[in-house]
């Protein structure tokens, strides 16, 4: 009996060592070394694909529920049908206004112009209005009768000093939130001309943005927005006031060593208050060349914001340019600053005159609509402004 069960073992071990059983038995391990990573991979798929979620439109969609029904409904669009709209989305969508960008970064993103000219997508074309202001807009109630019922055509901006606090603003009024990262600015200096740019720059930032206009707290509308908007959509130049005015105020505020870039002949003066279409806008946030000049010797009593966009403008884009300004003003009482209008200025007839007192060219036409904006009005005139302006200026219509 011992002698059998040894020669069973010897047997046994005979087999074991033979070739073709120890490549069975690595056949045998390697195929479970197999089962047991497809297992393991197996696993790790299922369990992420059942909190695999897409966002689409606003509505969460969970794959793998979809698809863990027979009756479920067809699959999501493909990636190359959904990415594209949602990075278009982000492009076109206006930034905050209260972002934190430096002016070199906000210049430079501003700056930046698609070569291909028609839009991939409907838009309505808006009106950027954009208030340079020490404070508060002054005549806030007389413009929220203004832009009543025009949501979608018109975006607002405001450059205020940075130590004026918004808290007091009624947060259902149009003008909150809307006020852009702002620095100091003081009058007839460089820094003023900074706070234009600054307010074209962050106006260009929103695409549908295609016109743009300098107000101060002290303007008024004169005719209603449906007017204005019209007006300034169709036309064909820009109103950036220009004209060469000899003598001390004029040509004796040039310094020399702005030449060669800017000789005597080309410059000029004008109001600041502007409109301005997009292309125009560009070109203004993008300058380096001219406005270098301008901040290193258009000091003291040269008055940057009076000659800067006038002699620019002129220099390059004069046949784009009507060359006046659509902000009327009185200078005939003299001084360094205009008329003041009160209470008591102001009457039907009065704005009246204001609406069609002039004569002008628009489009190639003589028109006498030649200013849109007057200045300079005080808080003081805003209570007979509420009764007069809408009956004159046929707001809501």
């Amino acid at each position: 009996m011992k002698n059998q069960n040894q020669n069973s073992i010897a047997m046994a071990i005979k087999s074991f060592n033979t070739p073709i059983n120890i490549i069975n038995l690595l056949s045998s391990f390697f195929l479970f070394a197999c089962g047991i990573a497809c297992g393991i991979i197996f696993t790790f798929y299922f369990k992420n694909s059942s909190v695999n979620l897409q966002v689409i439109n606003g509505q969460i969609l969970n794959y793998s529920s979809l698809n863990s029904h027979p009756l479920s409904p067809p699959p999501p669009p493909s990636p190359r049908s959904i990415i594209p709209r949602l990075g278009l989305n982000e492009y076109i969508k206006p930034i905050n206004v209260e972002h934190d960008m430096s002016d070199e970064e906000l210049f430079w993103r501003s700056s930046m112009v698609p070569k291909v000219k028609e839009f991939p997508f409907k838009r309505v074309p808006k009106v950027a209005f954009m208030f340079l202001t020490r404070g508060p807009i002054l005549l806030s109630p007389l413009w929220e009768l203004f832009f009543k019922g025009n949501e979608g055509f018109y975006s607002i901006y405001i450059h205020s000093d940075p130590s004026y606090n918004q808290s007091h603003v009624d947060e259902s009024s149009i003008f909150h939130g809307r006020r852009i990262p702002s620095k100091e600015v003081e009058w007839g200096k460089i820094n003023m001309v900074e706070a234009e740019k600054r307010l074209l720059a962050n106006a260009l930032l929103d695409i549908s943005n295609q016109r743009f206009v300098l107000l101060s707290e002290a303007c008024i509308p004169l005719f209603n927005f449906s007017t204005i908007y019209t007006h300034l959509m169709n036309s064909t130049k820009n109103f950036v006031e220009t004209y060469d005015q000899p003598g001390p105020v004029g040509r004796g505020r040039y310094h020399p060593r702005m030449s060669p870039t800017i000789k005597l002949p080309q410059w000029r003066k004008g109001s600041q208050w502007f409109e301005m279409d997009r292309d125009l806008a560009l070109e203004v946030v993008s300058d380096q060349t001219y406005f270098s000049v301008f901040k290193k010797h258009c000091k003291g009593s040269c008055y940057a914001d009076e000659h800067f966009l006038p002699t620019f403008v002129s220099m390059k884009f004069e046949k784009r340019n009507s060359g006046r300004t659509l902000t009327w003003v009185d200078w005939s009482k003299g001084g360094p600053h205009p008329t003041r209008y009160y209470r008591s200025d102001i009457s039907v007839e009065f704005l009246k005159k204001l609406r069609s007192e002039s004569s002008c060219e628009y489009n190639g036409e003589k028109t006498s609509v030649c200013h849109l904006f007057a200045r300079k009005f005080t808080p003081h005139a805003l209570s007979r402004l509420l009764i007069f302006a809408p009956k004159v200026m046929q707001f809501n219509h």
